[in-house]
C-alpha cells in the first residue's frame, strides 16, 4: 500500500530482510526505528503475567508498525516477529515526527490508529460474547480478508501461525482451537492444511463469526 506516510518513511529508510522467526523488534525496547512491511507477514505479541505469550494480530505487506513508541517515547508495548521471510523499510522515530508535521499525514496515521482501536474494541466483545468457535471463525475470516486469494472456490490463505499461535490470538486454549477448525471443517465452511487454509463458504463461516449459526 502506498500512502503519504509509508512515502515518508521510504524516502530516508532502508531495506532490511528479516528471517523467519526473527524479532524486528523486542517487548521493552526504546523506540528508535518505525518499519513498513513491504513484504511477508509479521506477528505482534505481548507477554502476559506468567510469561504467556498473546498473540495480539498480524500485519503485512504496507502496513506500519512501531510508531505508537515512537510517538509518546515509551517502551514497546509488544514483540514484532517476522513469521516467514519478511522484508521492511526501517526509518528512524525521527523520520515519523517529522512527516506528521504535515497535516494531510497526520490524519493518515489518525486514521489508521482509529481502525486498529476499533478492532480492538471489537475483539474485547467477540471474549465476551462468543465461544471458541465463534473467535476462531472470526480470526481465519480476519485472514482471509488482510492476506486471502481469491480462487474458483473460495479463498485460500497461506497460514503463517502455529496452531499454539492461532490458539492464543483466538484467547482459547490449544484443545478448543483444535476442536473448533474440526467442526468449521467438518461443516463445510473450510478445509485446512500444514500452514494453508482455504475458506470454502465465507457466508456460512460469517455466520459463525457473528453467533448465527
Amino acid at each position: 500500500m502506498t500512502s503519504l506516510l509509508t512515502n515518508a518513511l521510504r524516502q530516508e529508510g532502508h531495506r532490511v530482510q528479516f528471517r523467519r522467526g526473527q524479532a524486528l523488534f523486542t517487548q521493552g525496547d526504546r523506540a528508535e526505528r518505525v518499519f513498513v512491511i513491504e513484504h511477508g507477514w509479521v506477528m505482534i505479541s505481548s507477554v502476559a503475567p506468567g510469561a504467556r505469550e498473546i498473540v495480539l494480530g498480524l500485519r503485512g505487506p504496507g502496513d506500519v508498525i512501531g510508531e505508537l513508541s515512537a510517538l509518546d517515547g515509551e517502551p514497546r508495548s509488544a514483540t514484532a516477529l517476522a513469521v516467514g521471510e519478511v522484508e521492511a523499510t526501517v526509518a528512524p522515530a525521527s523520520v515519523l515526527a517529522r512527516a506528521l508535521q504535515d497535516a494531510d499525514t497526520a490524519n493518515e496515521l489518525i486514521r489508521v490508529l482509529a481502525v486498529r482501536l476499533r478492532d480492538a474494541d471489537r475483539k474485547r466483545l467477540e471474549f465476551a460474547a462468543l465461544d471458541t468457535l465463534g473467535r476462531v471463525a472470526w480470526r481465519l475470516l480476519e485472514l482471509g480478508d488482510q492476506f486471502g486469494e481469491s480462487t474458483d472456490d473460495g479463498i485460500a490463505v497461506e497460514l503463517p501461525l502455529s496452531q499454539e499461535q492461532l490458539a492464543s490470538w483466538c484467547g482459547a486454549s490449544r484443545e478448543a482451537t483444535v476442536k473448533a477448525l474440526a467442526s468449521l471443517r467438518a461443516l463445510g465452511c473450510v478445509t485446512t492444511g500444514r500452514r494453508s487454509l482455504h475458506i470454502r463458504d465465507v457466508e456460512a463461516l460469517r455466520r459463525h463469526a457473528d453467533g448465527q449459526a
